[in-house]
């Protein structure tokens, strides 16, 4: 059994960043692969602001994507997945948060939600007008700032880092609700994303996200053990799904 464990659910783009960094680094882990929005009162105590995903490492507890893939880059420092140099290291930052902030309004809370966990939580039919206005403007202009990042053929430090994995993951998810991006219009974006899906950790992570996907909630945890997934002995995942209060990080 392992001492780090992780809540979120796989198809969540905050949970896949820390899974990413826990399989590049090689460190064992166990998974409660809660159903987004849901969460019972041990998870409350665990997550005050009711996010994932949660960090378990042994006694501490850490929330917010960002906060946990630093502290696993401070206490498992090889391979590192942030750029040597201050200067660059800055910048991986600031991208990182991009893709948390404006690809996540983006990607996730106006397509992907709309179109893939709105009805479920809230009863509520998807906003067609706010989906349009996501795909034909606020993406678009996401991808032009991105295309200006981007090097023409490589990961955007050189070699794969929380950068490139943040943004990676916010258009894995929208490819659930079947969102592609034009590579004629931004082919360094593109060229990115299939650079990054290819590595190990995300081909691996693929398979669960997949099972996720394609089983009913009640059986998750059955098919994704089959598949070999790391699954902690218990779930928080219980209780009725609640109205959604506050995005996850």
């Amino acid at each position: 059994m392992s001492d780090i464990k992780v809540i979120g659910s796989y198809i969540s783009p905050y949970v896949r960043k820390v899974l990413v960094f826990l399989e590049t680094k090689g460190i064992e882990y166990e998974i409660d692969p809660i159903a987004p929005f849901v969460g019972n009162e041990a998870f409350v105590r665990l997550s005050p602001l009711k996010r994932v995903p949660v960090l378990i490492d042994g006694g501490l507890v850490l929330n917010d994507s960002s906060v946990i893939c630093q502290y696993l880059e401070d206490k498992f420092p090889e391979p590192s997945l942030y750029p040597r140099d201050i200067a660059q290291r800055a910048r991986a930052r600031w991208l990182e948060e991009y893709a948390d902030t404006r690809l996540a309004d983006g990607l996730i809370w106006r397509l992907f939600y709309e179109k893939s966990i709105k009805k479920r939580t809230t009863g509520q039919p998807a906003d067609e007008t706010v989906m349009q206005r996501a795909r034909e403007v606020e993406i678009p202009a996401s991808l032009d700032y991105l295309e200006t990042q981007v090097p023409e053929d490589a990961f955007i430090f050189g070699e794969p880092s929380i950068a490139d994995i943040s943004i990676a993951s916010y258009f894995r998810t929208a490819q659930f609700v079947r969102y592609e991006i034009d590579a004629a219009r931004w082919p360094r974006v593109a060229a990115l994303l299939d650079r990054t899906w290819a590595l190990p950790a995300f081909r691996k992570l693929a398979l669960s996200e997949d099972c996720t996907l394609r089983v009913p909630l009640d059986s998750q945890r059955d098919a994704l053990r089959a598949e070999g997934a790391p699954l902690t002995a218990t779930t928080m995942g219980t209780g009725p799904v609640r109205p959604v209060a506050a995005r996850t990080t």
